[in-house]
């Protein structure tokens, strides 16, 4: 239903929502998407919550992910996912674009963008994908700083805190780090780039009672894993960040490449979203009748006298 008619909004904020998900049994599965459009046909196929990804935010910019981008700017694609889908997203807060009071900021700007949830992590900048070498990392205790003061913004914000120290620091770094973050108010904790059955076990059983978020990305250090197997290994959440990114960047690249060889679309009509289906993903119709119901023509009686 249309995000403009109040009654069709939810009745409690996001962050709250995404709590009620977690606590239910099983993994929330988490589909990255990278626009509003993607996010409605996440939820069409049945996802309750969705994920917003700083890569996928700076790739569909033309920009490299590289803590390039402004609070603002990823708020505006908060927006545009959280309205047009109703659901409850989860978003990449990078570092948290400075010190402590940055990341207030941050988190004020986000919740009242609509996110539900936010994972900050302890590199410094320039970031890295979590996926590739040489990331430089933040001490433990400034970390911790940020996350406490992530917390203490918040209204309903479920506080994630992602640590990417098992490639330089080993589990005993990791498991070290993530203990104090939770004891800094993190709601769950995010290990990244963890390469095997085994590590994500071991990270784990070295946490109990944590909720914890796990990252299957393509093309990076951790193999295929289903949801089921991340749910066995003992994670309470899994994200495919840059999926529905990849697959339409693909997509568009092949249509290109049709055109300037074709010299027209017809080849890849078969492959194409239709005009009805588009309408019926974004609600058009909906939202004409909405409008119509709020406002009809009105016709002149008569010719108004000079």
């Amino acid at each position: 239903m249309p995000y403009l008619n109040a009654s069709d909004l939810p009745d409690q904020p996001a962050g709250l929502r995404f709590r009620r998900l977690l606590e239910r049994p099983g993994i929330l599965q988490i589909p990255g998407a990278h626009n509003g459009h993607a996010a409605l046909q996440a939820r069409a196929a049945g996802f309750e919550a969705c994920y917003l990804s700083g890569a996928a935010m700076t790739a569909s910019m033309g920009l490299p992910d590289l803590g390039i981008i402004t609070v603002d700017e990823v708020a505006f694609f908060i927006r545009q996912v959280a309205r047009s889908s109703g659901l409850p997203v989860l978003v990449d807060g990078d570092t948290g674009y400075g010190e402590a009071l940055n990341v207030m900021h941050m988190v004020r700007s986000f919740e009242e963008a609509g996110a539900a949830a936010v994972h900050l992590e302890d590199q410094v900048l320039p970031k890295k994908c979590g996926h590739l070498n040489d990331k430089k990392l933040a001490t433990p205790t400034d970390m911790a700083v940020k996350v406490a003061a992530a917390v203490q913004a918040r209204r309903h914000l479920v506080v994630v805190a992602r640590t990417d120290a098992a490639a330089s620091e080993g589990m005993d770094g990791a498991v070290a780090r993530a203990k104090l973050y939770v004891e800094a108010g993190a709601d769950a904790i995010f290990p990244e780039a963890l390469t095997t059955p085994e590590m994500f076990r071991e990270f784990a059983a070295r946490m109990p009672g944590v909720t914890l978020l796990a990252n299957m990305t393509e093309f990076g250090r951790t193999p295929f894993f289903t949801a089921q197997e991340f749910e066995s290994f003992g994670y309470g959440m899994v994200i495919w960040p840059v999926s529905s990114l990849r697959v339409a960047n693909k997509a568009q690249q092949e249509l290109y490449a049709a055109i300037r060889r074709d010299g027209g679309t017809h080849g890849m009509v078969e492959r194409m979203q239709t005009r009805a289906e588009l309408y019926q993903t974004i609600g058009y119709h909906e939202y004409e009748a909405l409008d119509a119901s709020i406002v009809s023509t009105v016709v002149p009686e008569a010719m108004p006298q000079r």
